[in-house]
């Protein structure tokens, strides 16, 4: 079975030296979706917000199969908050 590696880059890299031995790139896909899932809900705190994220899946070469990219961007009405100064 082809082995993936899952590689996580969140300001600091996390390399999947391991990796996983799946099927096929479709149930490679599957994991990696997973894992962002694990990822948003038990590091939370942690996943920088306004700034970018990915998961890279490789093959055994290191050649990059695809990316899954997250981004939070806030909304107009968060930043026009954000720039109001109080009254003093």
């Amino acid at each position: 079975m082809p082995r993936f590696h899952f590689n996580v880059h969140d300001g600091v890299s996390r390399l999947d030296l391991e990796g996983t031995e799946l099927p096929d790139w479709r149930a490679a896909r599957l994991d990696a979706i997973r894992l962002a899932g694990e990822i948003l809900r038990d590091e939370a705190e942690r996943v920088a917000l306004g700034e970018d994220w990915r998961i890279e899946v490789t093959d055994h070469t290191g050649l990059v199969l695809f990316q899954m990219a997250f981004l939070v961007i806030d909304a107009p009405a968060l930043l026009r908050e954000q720039a109001v100064v109080p009254n003093r």
